[in-house]
């Protein structure tokens, strides 16, 4: 029997699909250069925003086939860096003591840390669970 893989949610995904316009789904979902691109042009003039609407469980799928799920909970990371991502609470959250610290102490490292991490999250994740992390 194939355990199947749910690294990430629809549910989240569809909540910050509201917030889409920014690419807030979009970097959810491991899809940073088109985030990039949907918070500058507003989620290409809100008529990709309105196109993502449809095209999110593909997206959420495609995440799962991609991110390797482990201890570390895609969901709480997402939540830890968006609303306290300056504190580096996500990077506590991931076992990653000294840069939270830095994080802590540098207000998300001067906010190019946050912004980093915005576009990153996913991998690092992913790579924490290749590892074997306990």
């Amino acid at each position: 029997m194939i355990k199947e893989n749910n690294s990430h949610s629809i549910v989240i995904g569809y909540i910050l699909w509201i917030f889409g316009f920014m690419g807030a789904h979009r970097f959810y979902y491991g899809h940073p250069i088109s985030g990039i691109i949907w918070f500058f042009t507003l989620g290409l003039f809100l008529i990709g925003w309105i196109v993502d609407l449809f095209l999110i469980p593909g997206m959420d799928k495609s995440a799962d086939r991609r991110f390797l799920t482990g201890p570390i909970n895609y969901n709480i990371a997402w939540v830890l860096l968006t609303f306290l991502g300056v504190f580096g609470i996500h990077r506590f959250y991931q076992r990653k003591w000294i840069t939270g610290l830095i994080y802590l102490l540098t207000v998300g490292l001067f906010g190019i840390g946050v912004i980093y991490d915005w576009c990153t999250l996913n991998d690092q994740i992913d790579e924490l669970h290749r590892d074997g992390v306990e």
